[in-house]
Protein backbone atom coordinates (compact mmCIF):
# COMPACT_ATOMS: atom_id res chain seq x y z
CA UNK A 1 0.00 0.00 0.00
CA UNK A 2 0.61 3.58 -0.38
CA UNK A 3 0.44 6.30 2.52
CA UNK A 4 -2.69 8.63 1.98
CA UNK A 5 -2.08 12.29 0.76
CA UNK A 6 -0.83 14.74 3.49
CA UNK A 7 0.84 17.86 3.52
CA UNK A 8 4.49 18.27 4.84
CA UNK A 9 6.43 21.04 6.53
CA UNK A 10 10.29 21.62 7.22
CA UNK A 11 10.52 23.72 10.23
CA UNK A 12 13.72 25.34 11.27
CA UNK A 13 12.77 25.97 14.60
CA UNK A 14 11.56 24.19 17.17
CA UNK A 15 8.97 27.68 17.95
CA UNK A 16 7.64 26.76 14.50
CA UNK A 17 7.28 23.23 14.81
CA UNK A 18 5.37 23.53 18.14
CA UNK A 19 3.01 26.68 16.50
CA UNK A 20 2.50 23.57 13.39
CA UNK A 21 1.35 21.04 16.27
CA UNK A 22 -1.26 23.70 17.94
CA UNK A 23 -2.72 24.82 14.68
CA UNK A 24 -3.17 21.78 13.67
CA UNK A 25 -4.07 18.63 16.14
CA UNK A 26 -3.70 15.48 13.19
CA UNK A 27 -0.29 16.67 12.20
CA UNK A 28 2.18 13.76 13.22
CA UNK A 29 6.03 14.14 14.10
CA UNK A 30 8.27 12.91 12.02
CA UNK A 31 11.74 12.07 13.13
CA UNK A 32 13.60 9.18 11.20
CA UNK A 33 10.55 7.79 9.94
CA UNK A 34 11.47 4.45 10.53
CA UNK A 35 8.33 3.90 12.37
CA UNK A 36 5.62 6.07 11.43
CA UNK A 37 5.98 5.48 7.49
CA UNK A 38 5.83 2.09 7.56
CA UNK A 39 2.80 2.66 9.94
CA UNK A 40 1.49 5.53 7.28
CA UNK A 41 2.07 3.07 4.21
CA UNK A 42 -0.35 0.71 5.95
CA UNK A 43 -2.77 3.34 6.59
CA UNK A 44 -2.67 2.40 10.22
CA UNK A 45 -1.70 6.26 10.64
CA UNK A 46 -3.40 9.04 8.39
CA UNK A 47 -2.32 12.19 9.42
CA UNK A 48 -2.95 15.21 7.92
CA UNK A 49 0.41 16.99 7.87
CA UNK A 50 3.65 15.73 8.45
CA UNK A 51 6.40 17.72 10.08
CA UNK A 52 9.73 16.33 9.45
CA UNK A 53 12.32 17.90 12.84
CA UNK A 54 15.41 17.40 10.46
CA UNK A 55 16.28 20.72 9.98
CA UNK A 56 16.12 22.08 13.97
CA UNK A 57 19.93 21.88 14.49
CA UNK A 58 18.92 22.03 18.67
CA UNK A 59 17.53 18.49 18.65
CA UNK A 60 20.64 17.37 17.05
CA UNK A 61 23.35 17.56 19.99
CA UNK A 62 24.79 15.60 22.22
CA UNK A 63 26.33 17.55 25.89
CA UNK A 64 27.50 16.88 29.07
CA UNK A 65 26.03 19.48 31.91
CA UNK A 66 26.25 18.42 35.73
CA UNK A 67 26.41 14.77 35.69
CA UNK A 68 23.64 14.59 32.91
CA UNK A 69 23.85 13.69 29.39
CA UNK A 70 21.88 15.48 27.55
CA UNK A 71 20.96 13.69 24.06
CA UNK A 72 18.86 15.76 21.19
CA UNK A 73 15.76 13.58 20.22
CA UNK A 74 16.66 13.99 16.59
CA UNK A 75 20.46 12.11 17.67
CA UNK A 76 20.52 8.91 14.87
CA UNK A 77 21.08 5.59 16.31
CA UNK A 78 24.38 5.57 14.38
CA UNK A 79 25.55 8.86 16.46
CA UNK A 80 24.47 7.53 19.47
CA UNK A 81 26.58 4.12 18.94
CA UNK A 82 29.96 5.89 17.58
CA UNK A 83 29.48 9.07 20.67
CA UNK A 84 32.77 9.49 22.30
CA UNK A 85 30.93 10.93 24.96
CA UNK A 86 28.56 7.71 25.46
CA UNK A 87 31.14 5.59 24.63
CA UNK A 88 33.04 6.38 28.00
CA UNK A 89 30.27 7.40 30.19
CA UNK A 90 27.38 5.48 28.85
CA UNK A 91 28.36 2.73 27.49
CA UNK A 92 25.36 0.92 27.95
CA UNK A 93 23.38 2.80 25.81
CA UNK A 94 25.98 2.85 23.13
CA UNK A 95 25.54 -1.20 23.39
CA UNK A 96 21.54 -0.79 22.91
CA UNK A 97 22.16 1.37 19.94
CA UNK A 98 24.80 -0.61 18.17
CA UNK A 99 21.83 -3.37 18.21
CA UNK A 100 18.89 -1.79 16.26
CA UNK A 101 18.24 -3.07 13.10
CA UNK A 102 20.86 -2.80 10.11
CA UNK A 103 22.96 0.02 9.39
CA UNK A 104 20.52 2.02 6.89
CA UNK A 105 17.69 2.11 10.00
CA UNK A 106 20.51 2.69 12.25
CA UNK A 107 21.63 5.72 9.94
CA UNK A 108 17.91 7.02 9.74
CA UNK A 109 16.70 6.08 13.27
CA UNK A 110 16.51 8.48 16.08
CA UNK A 111 16.61 7.90 19.67
CA UNK A 112 13.47 10.36 19.89
CA UNK A 113 11.78 8.96 17.30
CA UNK A 114 12.35 5.37 18.70
CA UNK A 115 11.07 6.54 22.83
CA UNK A 116 7.99 8.00 21.17
CA UNK A 117 7.14 4.84 19.25
CA UNK A 118 7.10 2.79 22.45
CA UNK A 119 7.22 -0.31 20.34
CA UNK A 120 7.70 -3.29 23.17
CA UNK A 121 10.57 -5.11 21.43
CA UNK A 122 13.01 -2.06 20.81
CA UNK A 123 16.09 -1.63 22.60
CA UNK A 124 16.13 2.06 23.83
CA UNK A 125 13.69 1.29 26.68
CA UNK A 126 15.46 -1.01 28.59
CA UNK A 127 18.57 0.61 28.53
CA UNK A 128 16.92 3.83 29.57
CA UNK A 129 14.71 1.75 32.43
CA UNK A 130 17.87 0.96 33.81
CA UNK A 131 19.76 3.88 33.47
CA UNK A 132 16.48 5.79 35.31
CA UNK A 133 16.47 8.18 31.87
CA UNK A 134 14.14 11.28 31.94
CA UNK A 135 12.50 12.32 29.14
CA UNK A 136 12.26 16.45 28.26
CA UNK A 137 9.08 16.95 26.06
CA UNK A 138 7.95 20.45 25.17
CA UNK A 139 5.00 22.04 23.59
CA UNK A 140 4.12 26.25 23.45
CA UNK A 141 2.59 26.27 26.93
CA UNK A 142 6.32 24.74 28.30
CA UNK A 143 8.18 22.19 28.92
CA UNK A 144 8.26 18.79 31.60
CA UNK A 145 10.66 16.03 32.54
CA UNK A 146 9.62 12.61 32.38
CA UNK A 147 10.32 9.43 33.71
CA UNK A 148 11.17 6.97 31.48
CA UNK A 149 9.06 4.10 33.85
CA UNK A 150 5.82 7.58 33.20
CA UNK A 151 6.41 8.17 29.65
CA UNK A 152 6.33 4.51 28.25
CA UNK A 153 2.40 3.72 29.32
CA UNK A 154 2.11 0.70 27.48
CA UNK A 155 2.40 -0.61 23.51
CA UNK A 156 2.57 1.84 21.16
CA UNK A 157 1.58 4.34 23.90
CA UNK A 158 3.19 6.99 25.37
CA UNK A 159 2.74 10.01 27.87
CA UNK A 160 3.98 12.49 24.52
CA UNK A 161 0.12 14.66 24.43
CA UNK A 162 -0.55 15.32 20.43
CA UNK A 163 0.89 19.22 20.61
CA UNK A 164 4.27 18.26 22.37
CA UNK A 165 7.89 16.95 21.04
CA UNK A 166 10.66 15.40 22.77
CA UNK A 167 13.26 17.48 22.41
CA UNK A 168 15.63 15.18 25.02
CA UNK A 169 16.70 11.98 26.34
CA UNK A 170 18.60 12.60 29.86
CA UNK A 171 20.72 9.79 31.25
CA UNK A 172 23.47 9.57 33.82
CA UNK A 173 27.18 9.64 33.51
CA UNK A 174 28.03 6.10 35.08
CA UNK A 175 29.88 6.07 38.69
CA UNK A 176 33.17 4.68 38.76
CA UNK A 177 32.87 1.08 40.02
CA UNK A 178 29.18 0.46 38.08
CA UNK A 179 29.33 -2.11 35.44
CA UNK A 180 26.60 -2.23 32.36
CA UNK A 181 25.52 -4.88 29.65
CA UNK A 182 23.03 -5.32 27.16
CA UNK A 183 22.45 -8.96 26.40
CA UNK A 184 19.41 -9.74 23.96
CA UNK A 185 18.24 -12.59 21.37
CA UNK A 186 16.71 -10.68 18.39
CA UNK A 187 14.71 -12.00 15.31
CA UNK A 188 17.35 -12.24 12.54
CA UNK A 189 14.42 -10.56 9.68
CA UNK A 190 13.38 -7.22 11.33
CA UNK A 191 16.62 -7.44 14.04
CA UNK A 192 13.91 -6.44 16.83
CA UNK A 193 14.78 -7.99 20.31
CA UNK A 194 12.88 -10.86 20.98
CA UNK A 195 14.24 -10.53 24.43
CA UNK A 196 16.63 -7.95 25.54
CA UNK A 197 18.11 -7.01 29.08
CA UNK A 198 19.86 -4.36 30.04
CA UNK A 199 22.08 -4.13 33.31
CA UNK A 200 24.19 -2.04 35.93
CA UNK A 201 25.52 -3.37 38.92
CA UNK A 202 27.85 -1.69 41.12
CA UNK A 203 30.00 -4.18 43.72
CA UNK A 204 31.30 -2.84 47.32
CA UNK A 205 33.64 -5.35 49.24
CA UNK A 206 32.16 -8.53 46.91
CA UNK A 207 28.59 -7.99 47.20
CA UNK A 208 26.16 -6.13 45.32
CA UNK A 209 25.84 -2.37 46.39
CA UNK A 210 23.63 -1.15 43.86
CA UNK A 211 21.28 -2.94 40.89
CA UNK A 212 19.19 -1.87 38.06
CA UNK A 213 17.90 -4.27 35.41
CA UNK A 214 15.40 -3.10 32.95
CA UNK A 215 13.81 -5.62 30.44
CA UNK A 216 12.11 -5.03 26.58
CA UNK A 217 10.40 -7.81 24.41
CA UNK A 218 8.76 -10.09 27.19
CA UNK A 219 5.08 -7.52 28.10
CA UNK A 220 3.66 -5.13 26.57
CA UNK A 221 6.47 -2.49 27.66
CA UNK A 222 9.94 -2.35 28.76
CA UNK A 223 10.27 -2.29 32.27
CA UNK A 224 12.37 -2.51 35.33
CA UNK A 225 12.52 -5.66 36.87
CA UNK A 226 12.55 -4.90 40.50
CA UNK A 227 12.05 -8.24 42.10
CA UNK A 228 15.19 -9.08 40.13
CA UNK A 229 17.03 -6.09 41.41
CA UNK A 230 15.49 -6.65 45.45
CA UNK A 231 16.86 -10.03 45.09
CA UNK A 232 20.94 -8.81 43.80
CA UNK A 233 21.21 -5.71 46.47
CA UNK A 234 23.26 -7.15 49.75
CA UNK A 235 24.15 -10.60 48.09
CA UNK A 236 27.74 -11.64 47.10
CA UNK A 237 28.59 -10.94 43.07
CA UNK A 238 28.83 -14.74 41.99
CA UNK A 239 27.39 -17.03 39.92
CA UNK A 240 24.46 -18.34 42.14
CA UNK A 241 23.20 -15.52 43.12
CA UNK A 242 22.95 -14.42 38.96
CA UNK A 243 20.74 -17.12 38.76
CA UNK A 244 18.69 -17.37 41.34
CA UNK A 245 17.74 -13.09 40.85
CA UNK A 246 16.94 -13.85 37.39
CA UNK A 247 14.22 -16.44 38.21
CA UNK A 248 12.24 -13.89 39.08
CA UNK A 249 12.80 -11.57 35.75
CA UNK A 250 9.39 -12.08 34.18
CA UNK A 251 7.71 -11.57 38.02
CA UNK A 252 3.76 -9.99 37.40
CA UNK A 253 4.67 -9.17 33.94
CA UNK A 254 2.18 -11.10 31.26
CA UNK A 255 4.50 -12.28 28.29
CA UNK A 256 3.95 -11.96 25.17
CA UNK A 257 3.05 -14.93 22.57
CA UNK A 258 3.62 -14.36 18.56
CA UNK A 259 4.89 -16.39 15.92
CA UNK A 260 8.42 -15.75 17.22
CA UNK A 261 7.97 -17.06 20.89
CA UNK A 262 5.48 -18.58 23.58
CA UNK A 263 4.86 -16.57 26.41
CA UNK A 264 6.50 -19.71 28.36
CA UNK A 265 9.34 -19.50 26.48
CA UNK A 266 9.53 -15.60 26.47
CA UNK A 267 9.32 -15.87 30.33
CA UNK A 268 12.28 -18.49 30.20
CA UNK A 269 14.30 -16.49 27.78
CA UNK A 270 14.47 -13.23 30.15
CA UNK A 271 15.58 -15.19 32.81
CA UNK A 272 18.47 -16.73 30.77
CA UNK A 273 19.62 -13.03 29.34
CA UNK A 274 18.59 -11.25 32.65
CA UNK A 275 21.36 -13.98 34.31
CA UNK A 276 23.89 -13.41 31.43
CA UNK A 277 23.00 -9.40 31.49
CA UNK A 278 24.10 -9.05 35.27
CA UNK A 279 26.98 -11.29 35.13
CA UNK A 280 28.73 -9.38 32.25
CA UNK A 281 28.01 -6.18 34.25
CA UNK A 282 29.64 -7.18 37.21
CA UNK A 283 32.28 -8.53 35.52
CA UNK A 284 32.88 -5.22 34.14
CA UNK A 285 32.16 -3.60 37.44
CA UNK A 286 35.25 -5.15 39.14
Amino acid sequence: MIAASFDYSAPETLADALRVLSDDPEAKILAGGQSLIPIMKLRLSIPSQVVDLGGIIDLHAIAEEEGIIRIGSMTTHEQVEHSELLSEKCPLLVAAASGIGDVQVRNRGTIGGSVAHADPAADYPAALQALDAKVKVVSSAGEKIIPIDEFIVDALTTALEPDEIITEIHVPTESTGIGTAYETIVQPASGYAIVGVAARIGLSEGNISFARVGITGVGSKAYRALAVEKALEGQPAKDDTYGIASRVAAEGVEALEDLHASSEYRAHLATVFTCRAIAAAAGRAQ
